[in-house]
Formats: C-alpha cells, structure tokens, sequence
C-alpha cells in the first residue's frame, strides 16, 4: 500500500565540449562521474517545469545544458519525467540500457552508475524511467532517496527536465532544485498553467516549512470551501498573518527565498515580447513572489524539423539569432545566485 504524500550512444556529431578527452579518461568522466567540480564553479541543480505539456520544456532544458558546456562546465540531464522520458531523442541517441527505473527500484546502487555519455563531450545523461508504469509514481521513501541523490551527483550543474502537471511529485522536484524554471508559450492555456503552477508550488512549500506553528490549519481555514473568490497566494498570506502574526512572518521569510525563473518560449510576434515582464509583475501582485524574468528563445522551424524527424536538435551554431538568444538566457541563468552558495 502506497504511503501517503508528505509535505551507448551514437558517433560524436561536430558539437563539443570545451576540451576533448585525453588519454586514460573516457566521455563518461566527462560527463560528470569522477572529478571534482571545476573550480570557482558553484554547483547547481536547475529543474524545468511548467505545468503545461508542449511547451518545449523538454527541448529548452537540452539546448540550455549544451550552452553550459559549451561555456566549460560539465552538466549531467536528468529526465525526471518518470511517466515519459524523451531527452534521449531530442540528443538523436537510443534508449539507454539503463535508467532511472534501475536506482528507483534499486537494481542501481546509485546515480552515478546510471550517466552515460551523450555525442556532446561534458553532457551526461540521466535516461527516464524504462518502465513507467512501476515507477510513475513512485512510492514516498523511493521518491525521497532519489532526491536526495540527485543532490550528490558530481557535476558542475544538474539539469532535471520535469514532466507536465502540478502533481506532488513534479512540484517536490520543482522545489528541490536551486533554481526552479517556468517554461511558458505565449498563449492563454499555458500562462494560465504556470500560474497554477505557481501557486502549488506556493503551497507545497509553506507546508512543507509548518514546524509547530500550525500554519496548515490556518490556512484550512482561510481557504475553506464556500468562498465566493478563491483566495491568491498573496491574500493567503495576510489571513494568516492577521490570526498569528509569528505565523504570517515567517511565510513572509520563507517566500523571500522562493524565487522562481522564467523563460518565454517559441516568441512569433512582437507582442509576445511584453509577457515575461507582464508575468513577473502580475507574480508579485497575486503571490507576492519575485519571478526572474530569464528571457525568450524565439520559434524556429529548423528545430521543430529536428525534433519531428527524430534528428538531435542542437545544431546552432555560435552567432546565429537562436544561439545569441540562448545564450543570453544561459548567461543570466549564471549570475543567479544560489540559495545557499557553494553545494558541499
């Protein structure tokens, strides 16, 4: 019975790392198995989520990961869409032997068994689960293993690619990472899903930090059924706050860490241009949440060739718009500090 929830790959293609590897180290430690990471490098995890399906979560967080190569730090992907994995398409590689499904049902003593080079030197890759329906939704100690895992992974920067919904499991991985990154598409549905989004990962948090103040009850309350207008996540606050004030101010600390990133994707028109900012304001109206507008990566059709034709879809070249919009992001994506600074 499931406890409940609780608060080989192909030829090298052209494209490379910032050095090849030498004699007596194989793509495998380059990808991020063996050294120490580089120094001067604060180490991170980065997770791409959204809440909507199609946005090109999946190509956007590939693509990010070859950029930070490309500037000299070795990154490890992890396809953390337990139910779909697919980045081993979108690098033109076949399905691992071996996946997450392996560590998740312990047929792998850890991660590190599990990264294999991919035709980008530096890039290692963490395939999705084989077997998804076993592993889908897995159960709370295996669930909390793999994160914990994730987090010891030698590796300059961790990528995890998350799936679609706002289910625990998705936001728990949203929150575990030092920066946790929307992707969102100019059109209503998907904005519309990342606020929702949003607001899960809101509360998935402040219950998560409820240490002897009661604040879940609190907010039972203030959110009981049979309001005329839910309450945002802003309001939460307040109600809070006016019945136990110790209470309100220590949501108020907890949300001033909590700072989500965001990046519009598949930009056609000029108008498209206005909604990262429009987004980052209507976050800190509605959910008194700074959102760190990363900026936009525009549409392109040579990609979505690419990806329709099962071909790997990085190849931009430096100079050309795409790649000079990548890395804009990559570089901004940089200079955001880390919650808690260097990793151990």
């Amino acid at each position: 019975m499931r406890e409940p929830e609780r608060p080989a790959g192909p030829p090298p293609t052209g494209i490379e790392g910032p050095e090849q590897p030498g004699p007596g180290r194989d793509q495998e430690s380059e990808a991020g198995t063996g050294r120490p990471a580089a120094a001067g490098t604060t180490r991170r995890i980065v997770a791409f989520g959204g809440g909507k399906g199609g946005t090109g979560k999946s190509l956007v967080a590939v693509t990010l990961a070859i950029e930070l190569v490309r500037r000299g730090m070795r990154v490890v992907l992890v396809d953390c869409d337990l139910g779909g994995a697919n980045l081993h398409s979108l690098l033109g590689m076949e399905y691992p032997k071996e996946t997450l499904s392996d560590f998740v049902l312990r047929k792998a003593g850890s991660l590190a068994e599990l990264v294999v080079p991919t035709p980008v030197v530096g890039l290692g890759l963490i395939s999705g689960a084989r077997n998804a329906i076993q592993v889908a939704n897995p159960m709370y100690q295996q669930k909390m293993r793999l994160m914990r895992a994730l987090q010891h992974i030698d590796s300059d920067a961790v990528i995890l690619d998350l799936g679609a919904g706002t289910h625990y499991n998705v936001v728990d991985f949203f929150l575990l990472a030092d920066h946790g990154v929307l992707v969102v598409v100019p059109e209503p549905t998907s904005v519309e899903n990342a606020y929702r989004f949003l607001k899960a990962a809101f509360l998935r948090r402040v219950k998560a930090m409820d240490a002897g103040l009661g604040i879940r009850e609190i907010l039972q309350d203030v959110v009981r059924p049979g309001r005329r207008h839910p309450l945002v996540p802003a309001e939460m606050v307040l109600a809070v706050a006016e019945r136990d004030p110790a209470a309100g101010a220590a949501i108020e600390r907890e949300l001033a860490t909590f700072r989500p990133l965001l990046i519009i994707n598949q930009v056609r028109e000029a108008a498209d241009l206005t909604l990262g900012d429009g987004m980052c304001e209507a976050a800190r109206r509605l959910f008194g949440v700074d959102l760190i507008y990363l900026g936009h990566l525009h549409h392109r059709e040579q990609v979505w060739r690419a990806v329709r034709a099962r071909e790997p879809a990085y190849f931009e070249r430096p100079g050309t718009p795409f790649a000079l919009e990548l890395s804009a992001v990559a570089g901004r994506l940089i200079e955001v500090p880390t919650p808690g600074g260097m990793r151990p």
